[in-house]
């Protein structure tokens, strides 16, 4: 249950943080669900065919840099809006994947390695959990990065103060608009990262059902988290778990139920979706700029 939480969680960290970065700025991204899938095929494809999973890595974080400066350009046009925008995005993104990695459907291309920190442990089972992907650990790296950027940085100010107020930063002698624009592109490098895990790791292939939904679930996420990097890892390990839950049973003989555990990240995100609809509840902690918080 541990491993598969570690494992399940690794694409939402990295979501969690792009998204949480883009809004922090004062700009919403719907359509991260595209990044990670089209990150997801990018990443695949080009493993297979250079035979480098490090350089599929590269190459997804490319991809989702390219289509999150396209969403933060796009967004900063008079009388356009970020959600629209965002979903538009979200369905050219999975639609370019589909195409363009139709043919990378059936071959194998090589996975990340992962840390063997069970090697000490002699049951296998205990020893396969404790298999850990290094994306993980960068995973972790990035939201104490991002925690340390967000409250001690100048630059990390002034994005702050793109998300609280246009005004403040223009008074300041920044422009909010290309502050959006640098923390949507990064936003999307991270998501398009975590897509390379789903196709290189976990569960380590391409199709065209990989991501589940899970880049719009973790915008949920960044909600349940308040727009903390640190709180997205705990919500990313608590959806994780969730995700692993239907595997795990199985793993030990009950399989009653599997489809209704399976279920278990989506009745989970509807929860939290309710549970913070009140609007005191909800817009605690959002950026003022987000339309949201309007």
């Amino acid at each position: 249950m541990l491993g598969g939480a570690i494992r399940v969680s690794t694409p939402y960290i990295f979501v969690s943080l792009g998204e949480c970065l883009t809004e922090r700025s004062g700009r919403i991204n719907l359509g991260l669900e595209g990044t990670l899938v089209l990150g997801a095929m990018g990443a695949y494809g080009v493993a297979y065919l250079t035979g480098s999973p490090w350089l599929g890595v590269l190459v997804a974080a490319a991809a989702g840099a390219s289509l999150g400066a396209l969403h933060g350009a796009l967004c900063g046009l008079p009388r356009v809006n970020d959600i629209a925008v965002g979903i538009a995005l979200m369905l050219f993104g999975t639609g370019i994947a589909f195409f363009v990695g139709k043919p990378f459907v059936q071959p194998k291309a090589p996975n990340l390695p992962s840390i063997p920190l069970g090697w000490w442990i002699e049951q296998p089972e205990l020893r396969a959990a404790l298999e850990i992907n290094p994306l993980f650990v960068l995973g972790i790296a990035l939201a104490l990065a991002l925690t340390w950027f967000l409250n001690r940085t100048r630059w990390g100010m002034i994005l702050r103060a793109a998300g609280d107020s246009a005004d403040a930063v223009r008074a300041m002698g920044y422009s909010a608009g290309a502050t959006r624009l640098a923390a949507t592109t990064a936003g999307g490098a991270l998501a398009g990262i975590g897509g390379a895990f789903l196709s290189l790791f976990y569960p380590g292939s391409w199709n065209e059902g990989l991501s589940s939904g899970q880049g719009l679930m973790a915008i949920a996420l960044v909600i349940f988290a308040r727009w903390q990097p640190i709180r997205c890892i705990w919500a990313s390990l608590l959806f994780g778990a969730a995700g692993a839950l239907g595997p795990s049973l199985q793993s030990v003989g009950v399989t009653w139920g599997y489809y209704l555990f399976g279920a278990a990240p989506y009745i989970l995100t509807l929860g939290i979706m309710i549970a913070t609809c009140s609007p005191t509840r909800s817009l605690r902690g959002a950026p003022a700029e987000l339309g949201v918080a309007r």
